[in-house]
């Protein structure tokens, strides 16, 4: 379903506005999804009550090969899940959800989402400032020690879909490998391209289970994924297509390596950084965690940027943008995961 499909009554009756008359309303495309597509519907009200000026909808990717990747990663299923299983009981920041429909082919949804302007989208491109990173981490801390450990993460089938996932990944990454380096060969310097041979003939090692205390990890947190910021002073979080069961400080490590535009900027402040999120973990309550456990488990997340974008690079829509965004996010944690030694820990 989207937006040429929508009535006035239909969005009053699905987003609960009672009592509000809507005459009609204007659409307009948003963000820099190529998984999905989202648009701000404004609304022309002839009564308006408490209903909101203006909503975002958000619907499965115009584009068939998109669409077709986030029926196979089941990216469909996990965003409408988050709204309908846990997004109100957790504490960090994402958008009130007014309304979530989920088709029973998974490949079908639309969400009626809190428009949160005059926030504004962070830029992967660009890539954030020190106060940024910490705005998002105060957020992913919130999140990841109210689910610490929970027992009912392993109950989920949905929520675990990553496990399922593992299959394909193992067979696709090596064999993909070369074409990404084919697309990105002016772009990527050398070094770059050696590290991501290393880490494919290591894949089954890094693929490899790990004991460590598992959490709801957003999975792909950065800069594009976030909104700067509410009346608060919070960072948003959006785009839940990705979320799992998983290891807090991997999401960290994913932010930290995709965000910073410059590489020493990054080192020179990226342990005291990830201690404060470690500091904000035992705040929020986890209990029986150590430093050390957690900075390894970050060092070995370093990896997480860098095969994000070599999957999903392969299997969106290709646009100008997207190469760039791409090639980003494979460039700035491979100099991480190097910084770090990462390797040496598979």
């Amino acid at each position: 379903m989207r937006p040429e499909h929508f009535t006035p009554r239909w969005l009053c009756e699905a987003a609960g506005f009672g009592g509000s008359k809507l005459r009609g309303f204007d659409t307009a495309p948003i963000g820099t999804g190529q998984m999905c597509d989202s648009f701000r519907l404004s609304f022309d009200w002839e009564h308006q009550g408490d209903a909101p000026s203006s909503i975002v909808a958000k619907c499965p990717a115009a584009d068939e090969a998109s669409r077709n990747a986030g029926k196979a990663m089941h990216c469909y299923e996990l965003e409408a899940r988050w709204y309908q299983t846990f997004a109100r009981e957790a504490p960090l920041r994402t958008p009130h959800c007014y309304h979530v429909a989920l088709g029973e082919d998974l490949a079908s949804f639309v969400l009626l989402l809190e428009d949160l302007a005059p926030a504004t989208q962070g830029d992967q491109l660009r890539g954030a400032d020190v106060a940024q990173i910490e705005q998002v981490l105060a957020e992913a801390a919130k999140l990841h020690a109210y689910f610490w450990n929970d027992p009912r993460l392993s109950e989920l089938p949905w929520l675990n879909y990553g496990e399922g996932n593992r299959d394909f990944i193992r067979a696709f990454v090596p064999q993909v490998y070369p074409e990404f380096c084919a697309r990105y060969k002016t772009r990527l310097a050398p070094e770059v391209f050696e590290f991501g041979g290393d880490l494919v003939a290591r894949w089954d090692q890094f693929l490899a289970d790990r004991e460590t205390p598992k959490t709801i990890a957003h999975n792909d947190l950065r800069l594009d994924n976030m909104l700067f910021t509410d009346a608060d002073g919070r960072a948003i979080v959006v785009d839940w297509q990705t979320l799992g069961r998983g290891a807090g400080p991997t999401d960290v490590a994913y932010l930290m390596g995709t965000s910073f535009a410059d590489a020493s900027a990054r080192a020179s402040c990226e342990e005291a950084l990830v201690r404060r999120y470690f500091d904000d973990l035992i705040a929020h309550g986890v209990t029986g965690y150590q430093w050390g456990r957690c900075w390894q488990t970050y060092k070995l997340g370093a990896f997480s940027g860098f095969v994000m974008a070599l999957i999903a690079s392969m299997l969106v829509e290709r646009t100008e943008r997207g190469d760039e965004m791409f090639a980003v996010m494979a460039e700035r944690p491979a100099l991480q995961a190097l910084h770090l030694g990462s390797l040496e820990l598979l």
